[in-house]
């Protein structure tokens, strides 16, 4: 029985990326879709994920860095890899010798990785990063200041192959005028930069620039890829964000933990660290086998939390600990140890969902999903019941 296998777990359903994969499809038209993997694929799972989407008929990936995409090679993943972030020089041989593609964070960082190149006379396969806006990384190509030259020079390095290019959105989830007329700003100038490398004669290669929120409201922009992360997970970062699209996701992730305890107290007694919690009247407390180490976050405590237990909300009290927090079960009858808790999905019809713990905490999903420990079991869903420790 999966109620005995731990103390707390996540259950993720990867047929439902095939489902949502095609909600994003209907989105983007032409454009395809590059699988975004990285920090474990936001705590689902980035090697079942990959291979879920490949699949869902996805050809290239993204990660953050070059040990994560060395590992999705490592467990027989062929398909391409673009790693969105730095490489340290030290490390630059993974990417011959994993066939991975790199960004160019800058261009004094493509001279670097091309004089490696040059003198191990081998080419390296690359992606040029242009900085419309968002001031992270990537050669700046903005309103006030354009360096095409440096984007040029970039192609023309002699053992770095710049087949592809892209830029990144940082206000495409907000429709505020402003926010509004910045994100076109940046498709203007991202557009401008590829009418430039033309006229110089050079192929930009594979083009992409839009991010789980470009693909909701600037849906069809005629790129190569867009780079959905959350998404094919079936979440968005904040549900109370007004979109321009009306995508039927289906969320993959579940996350349970068993009761380890169930007690009486009296009115006056009080309940965790800190003492924060008072008894106002006679009450049943059930212990959860979860906590902030397994990533449910501290400042949740005492906020009105609630898990599902037999199907019913019950509100969280006192401070979340680090391996438990407690819950009021005043009103269920029959609540006992081994019961099960649902924290995020659902129970006996009733719903808990990420964004109300995101919200409750003042972060995002794509926060609050990356932070689950690895010490939580990822269980796969296997048909109605069946599971499989990945």
């Amino acid at each position: 029985m999966l109620e005995a296998y731990s103390r707390a777990w996540i259950e993720i359903d990867y047929d439902a990326i095939a489902h949502n994969v095609k909600e994003i499809q209907k989105l983007i038209g032409k454009t395809k879709i590059m699988g975004i993997v990285k920090a474990n694929a936001y705590g689902h799972g980035d090697v079942e994920c990959t291979r879920a989407l490949i699949k869902s008929g996805v050809d290239l990936f993204g990660t953050s860095s070059v040990d994560e995409a060395v590992h999705l090679r490592k467990n027989g993943i062929e398909q391409d890899i673009l790693i969105l972030g730095y490489t340290p020089p030290e490390h630059f041989h993974y990417l011959v010798e994993e066939n991975l593609i790199q960004t160019l964070c800058s261009y004094d960082y493509a001279c670097k990785l091309n004089a490696y190149a040059s003198e191990n006379d081998v080419t390296v396969r690359a992606h040029v990063k242009v900085d419309t806006g968002m001031n992270r990384i990537g050669v700046k190509y903005q309103k006030e200041e354009k360096h095409m030259d440096q984007i040029l020079a970039e192609y023309r390095l002699s053992n770095v192959h710049a087949e592809g290019i892209f830029s990144h959105f940082p206000v495409s989830d907000e429709l505020d005028t402003d926010s509004l007329s910045f994100t076109k700003q940046q498709i203007s100038l991202f557009k401008e930069v590829l009418e430039n490398l033309k006229k110089e004669g050079i192929d930009p290669g594979l083009k992409h620039i839009q991010n789980s929120y470009g693909i909701l409201n600037y849906m069809d922009l005629g790129m190569d890829y867009c780079r959905p992360g959350l998404l094919y997970m079936g979440v968005t970062s904040d549900d109370t964000i007004d979109i321009l699209s009306k995508p039927d996701f289906i969320p993959i992730l579940s996350l349970y933990a068993n009761v380890s305890m169930v007690k009486t107290i009296e009115p006056g007694m009080t309940v965790s660290y800190g003492r924060h919690f008072t008894a106002q009247k006679p009450m049943k407390v059930a212990t959860l086998a979860i906590g902030y180490a397994d990533g449910v976050p501290r400042i949740l405590s005492n906020k009105g939390f609630e898990v599902l237990i037999h199907g019913k909300r019950c509100r969280q009290i006192g401070n979340i600990c680090m391996d438990q927090f407690m819950v009021d079960v005043t009103e269920l009858e029959d609540v006992k140890e081994g019961d099960v808790a649902c924290l995020i999905g659902v129970q006996s019809g009733q719903r808990v969902t990420v964004d109300t713990i995101s919200r409750m905490a003042h972060t995002i999903n794509n926060e609050t999903l990356s932070a689950f420990a690895a010490r939580l079991p990822r269980l796969q869903k296997r048909g109605n019941d069946e599971k499989k420790e990945l």
